[in-house]
This record gives structure tokens, sequence and C-alpha cells, in this order.
């Protein structure tokens, strides 16, 4: 039986590779399906896993305080080497651009097993926008042998760095099957930090925290935010602050004692999808989320500069706005004021799927493993 080892570190990887999981545990009669965490998210990434029932074989808990990438590099790509040598799979499969996913792939690669990627593609074309994820992609794209690509996009991209086209399969976001799962179980899920939230208010989402934003935009991003709260008493900001202190520490100072902002812990996946749900625009400098809230009618603005979703871009459900204050203050009042506007972004299709990318992820990989 061939056996196939999938590696994840953060909550973004679990979520979009938990239906791809799931869907190697119904075929069980004809792969074997391994699964190694390294901690790379070690609270998010658990509450991930707790929600669609997935239970590591290995979970390498790499992750500490004020870790630097050399250090969590060099500890990854040593931890998963043994992993590999010990597992002996005839595959092994990562997603995205984490540092979790570059080393999991040379660790493969020095052992001469074969990679499948999740999500390949992706390409902002800017070397340190996103830092250092730009660089992760196009290095496991280097060395991969597969390449799911989210979307025709993502594959015109493989085929301009001369990956062959018998390589790439395009198959749709596997987001989009998580978050059809999670709509389906129909969980209505509060959370005791929304106590003092007013739903009757328009809700703004805001979620900030990629590397790039620390320092200065991490702190125009909140003054923009600061200005939205004091000059509009119609909206509510909304705002799970990631536990790294490069974010936590500005954010807090900068909007912490602003009635209408409420800043909450990092929430539960389906807890957050519910948020979601419950916003009227969200802002945000996440790549995930360009691609859910679309499928729940909600504008998104990016604040970037760039975006390697650029697909979500030429819909119309997906803004880049930046990080300025005066940018992220203008953009938001045309959505809240002008309803033609809103409803032009609200109603623009997903272009990320279907919500059947891991059955056609299977499909390939099992038909892919018996002819080589």
């Amino acid at each position: 039986m061939n056996k196939v080892l999938t590696i994840l570190g953060t909550r973004p990887e679990a979520i979009k590779l938990a239906p791809v999981i799931k869907s190697f545990q119904q075929n069980s009669n004809s792969i074997e399906s391994v699964v190694c965490v390294t901690g790379q998210h070690r609270e998010m990434l658990d509450q991930a896993l707790n929600l669609f029932e997935i239970y590591p074989d290995y979970d390498l808990d790499l992750m500490k305080s004020n870790q630097t990438l050399v250090e969590l590099s060099n500890e990854t790509l040593y931890k998963i080497n043994e992993i590999v040598i010990k597992v002996k799979p005839d595959l092994v499969l990562v997603q995205g651009d984490t540092t979790t996913a570059l080393f999991a792939c040379l660790a493969a690669y020095y052992n001469k097993v074969n990679i499948g990627h999740v999500e390949a593609g992706l390409r902002t074309h800017e070397k340190y926008d996103p830092f250092p994820e730009e660089i992760n992609r196009k290095l496991i794209t280097s060395i991969a042998d597969i390449h799911f690509a989210p979307t025709q996009s993502a594959r015109e991209n493989l085929l301009n760095e001369n990956i062959s086209d018998s390589q790439i399969y395009v198959t749709g976001n596997s987001v989009i099957d998580a978050l059809f799962w999670i709509l389906e179980k129909n969980f209505e899920l509060m959370s005791p930090c929304f106590e003092k939230i007013d739903f009757n208010k328009r809700i703004i989402l805001v979620t900030a925290h990629r590397r790039e934003s620390f320092g200065h935009y991490i702190e125009e991003i909140c003054e923009g935010l600061a200005k939205l709260a004091k000059t509009r008493d119609d909206i509510e900001i909304v705002y799970p602050v990631h536990l790294n202190p490069n974010i936590h520490q500005p954010v807090e100072k900068i909007v912490g004692w602003i009635p209408n902002i409420h800043l909450i812990p990092p929430l539960d996946y389906a807890v957050f999808i519910s948020l979601m749900n419950k916003s009227h625009i969200i802002l945000t400098d996440s790549g995930g989320i360009q691609e859910e809230a679309p499928s729940l009618g909600k504008p998104v603005l990016v604040l970037r500069e760039v975006t390697e979703r650029p697909e979500a871009v030429e819909a119309g459900t997906v803004k880049v706005v930046g990080r300025t204050s005066e940018k992220i203050v203008h953009e938001v009042s045309i959505l809240l004021d002008d309803e033609k506007e809103y409803n032009k972004m609200a109603r623009a299709i997903n272009p990320y799927g279907d919500g059947k990318a891991s059955r056609r992820i299977i499909n390939f990989i099992l038909k892919w493993l018996e002819s080589n």
C-alpha cells in the first residue's frame, strides 16, 4: 500500500489540508495516511486540528518564544528529516508557503521522496512581500513533483517558470472545502469575548498579523482603525489579535482604549467563520480570508501593497488598499456609505472553487502513485 506523509505546522495549513486528510482517511483501503505537525503555530494549530478531528501521528512541537527564522528553519529541517527517514513515505504532501512546508520539502528531497504541493503557483513577484512566503513558495515549486494549483492564474505562473504542464493539476482551493464543511455543520457559535459587541451595528472584522506589517505598518493600520471608530457611531470594529508581541503590543497601545474597537483573542476556526458571517466588511493582510470571505458575500479590503491572489481582485470580491491610515479610512468609508459599491463587491462570484478540491487532489494522487 502506498504511504503519504502530510506535514503541516500552522492553522491555515491545518484548515486547508484537513479536507485532504479526511479524504485520505476515506480511502484507507488504497492509501496509508501519516500526519506530522511541527507546531509552528501551537495554540492556533491545535484549535484547527481539534475542530476537524485530526489526530497527528507525530507532533514535533518546535516553536519557541521569539524564535528567529534561522532557528526555526534549522530545527524544522532536522526534525522532519528524522520523521521522513522513519516513515519512508512514497509521497510527502505540503501546503502553501510556510517555513514548515519549505523545509519538509527539503527533507523529502534529501531522502529522494516525491513531493506534492497543495496551493501551488501563488506569486506576488515581490521578493519581500510577503516575507518570507514569496521566496518559500518559489523554492517549494523548484523542488516539488506534483503542483496542485488552485486557479488557472496559478497554473500560468507555474508554466511561466518552466514547470511541465503534466505536473500541474488545477483543483480549486481546498479552503472552500473546509468552509463548506463548517457551514454544513450549521455552527452558530458565540464566544464570551463577543458579549460587549453590538451586533445591531455594522461589524468591521480586522485581521492583521503578517511579518511585513510589523513596526510602522501595524501602527498605520491601527491609526486608521482609530480614526474610523472615533468618527462613526454606526460601526463596531472587531480585531482578533495575534499572540505575537510585535502585533499585540502596538495594537493594545494605539486602539485598546477605544470603546467601539474590540480586541479579542484568536478564535477557533468555526467561531471565526461565524464572526465572518456576521461581519459587514473585512480588513485583512491574510491570504486565506481573501478566499473564504467571498463565499460568504463579504467585501474584503487587503491591508497589503500586493496580493498573490489576483483572481479575487479581478473578480471584484477583493480590493488591495495598502496600509496607510488615510487610505484605509477612505476605502472603508466608501463601502459604508455607498450601497452600490458595497453590493458590487458583496455579490461578485468567488473565483476559488466549488468545494471539491480535496477530492480532485486525492484522485490525482492515487493515479499518480499507481503509475510511478
